[in-house]
């Protein structure tokens, strides 16, 4: 068994009750820190952040553990965007993990042993998984056309869906929804999902009839759909190195 397979050992960050991060409310004080201190710094890495989607993931090593994400996106160029992934879209959403989406064209530069690693974004917009929360289909027809065309590498440093109250263990590799018993996401999700941000996925269906995935679907990519092995992170004792490189 994997290390990010694992249960937490007991503890009160595993098992306490509440959904709450551990951790005493914010002073008055502190918050008013916060807000002076914020009026002098730049935030110029936040403030890139221009794209907002809503979707869902599976655990590599478990595709039936599902949960839904919202990525907050940084365009670094026109084949590559960094997103911070959160449990949700509330001032109180926890950041649950990161993701990279590269072009097709980047994609296809990649070793095969680092493709296993990323998954293609087709499936969940053609199906209308992944959606663009306030923002008009016709305003983001041409940004879903782009990621559907794209990869992304997901890792995922926040289980919560396990119960988690702190981020615990190592990081997971997440996969996106396919076409497959494992990887189709349960309804309930999708219909909670819905009902909170006020859209119908089955009505959307229809309008995404026209989006197509990459020009050559690169089979190595999804790699759990076609040979059933996931990808898991163990933690591993070694030795430290003690030499410094020459300068």
């Amino acid at each position: 068994m994997a290390s990010n397979d694992k249960v937490p050992v007991a503890c009160p960050a595993s098992t306490g009750e509440g959904k709450e991060p551990m951790g005493d409310p914010t002073k008055t004080t502190t918050a008013m820190l916060d807000k002076g201190t914020a009026m002098f710094q730049s935030m110029k890495p936040i403030k890139q952040m221009s794209l907002h989607v809503c979707s869902f993931a599976c655990y590599s090593h478990d595709p039936g553990r599902q949960i839904e994400v919202h990525m907050y996106g940084h365009r670094v160029n026109q084949d590559f965007l960094q997103c911070a992934v959160y449990d949700s879209n509330s001032a109180k959403a926890h950041l649950i993990g990161i993701e990279y989406i590269v072009s097709e064209k980047l994609f296809e530069s990649l070793s095969p042993d680092e493709q296993k690693l990323w998954h293609s974004h087709d499936y969940e917009i053609q199906m209308a998984l992944l959606v663009t929360p306030r923002v008009p289909e016709l305003v983001a027809k041409p940004e879903l056309k782009n990621l559907a065309k794209s990869y992304g590498k997901f890792w995922c440093t926040w289980q919560i869906d396990r119960g988690d109250r702190l981020p615990l263990g190592t990081p997971s590799l997440m996969v996106s929804p396919q076409d497959v018993s494992l990887g189709r996401i349960k309804p309930e999700l999708v219909k909670k999902r819905d009902e909170e941000h006020g859209i119908s996925t089955e009505s959307l269906k229809p309008s995404r009839e026209e989006i197509c995935g990459p020009e050559k679907k690169n089979l190595i990519a999804d790699y759990w759909v076609r040979f059933r092995k996931g990808f898991a992170i163990d933690v591993v004792e070694t030795d430290m190195k003690r030499t410094a490189p020459f300068p």
